[in-house]
């Protein structure tokens, strides 16, 4: 007769075993996890250990942190003024590029979600860590309304000072009226349904 010891290993393999065919079967499960704040948090943790430090002068803005003044260019080549050009209004912040698949997989609901919002609503705005050209042509092919900023990928762009030094892509930070990070979140929304969970977090 097998020991208690052997039932309970036995027993934890099988279910570890049957957690990871859940996974693999059912990627909304897994996506669900990463998606709770808990993983989130320590999802950041870890990549933030891992980016090391930014370089001198650069600002990395945390939760509940203000956002670092920064100029950007929109699509069309406009200079934006943060975090001046989102007062007032709740906005959901996605920093995507051309070349990122998980990026591109969410835009349409992003889209869809961005469209649905009143004029009261949450505001939803891109930054593109791309080529000005590359991010136009992609906003004019696919038909994604909501607007795009563009800023050129490195040690010290938009995506850094917002508080994601790893440059983990997609990566969306929800932006307070007057200009205080709220959450951050780290890789894609599987839905619409999920992003306005996620907005009145």
């Amino acid at each position: 007769m097998p020991s208690n010891r052997t039932v309970l290993l036995v027993a934890l393999i099988a279910a570890m075993a049957g957690g990871a065919a859940s996974l693999f079967f059912e990627p909304r499960i897994a996506q669900k996890l990463v998606a709770t704040e808990t993983s989130q948090q320590a999802l950041d943790a870890a990549l933030k250990a891992r980016a090391g430090k930014p370089p001198a002068g650069v600002i990395v803005a945390e939760k509940g942190d203000i956002v670092p003044t920064m100029t950007l260019m929109s699509s069309d080549g406009t200079p934006v003024e943060l975090p001046a050009a989102w007062a007032g209004r709740t906005t959901l912040v996605n920093l995507w590029a051309s070349w990122c698949a998980p990026c591109l997989k969410e835009m349409p609901e992003l889209d869809a979600f961005a469209r649905g919002q009143a004029p009261d609503g949450v505001h939803v705005t891109g930054i593109a860590l791309d080529d000005a050209a590359a991010v136009r042509a992609f906003l004019r092919d696919r038909g994604i309304a909501y607007p795009s900023l563009v800023d050129a990928p490195g040690p010290a762009d938009a995506g850094v000072r917002l508080g994601n030094p790893a440059g983990v892509l997609p990566y969306s930070v929800l932006v307070s009226p007057k200009g205080r990070i709220l959450t951050t979140r780290i890789g894609p929304f599987a839905d619409k349904a999920d992003i306005a969970a996620w907005t009145q977090m």
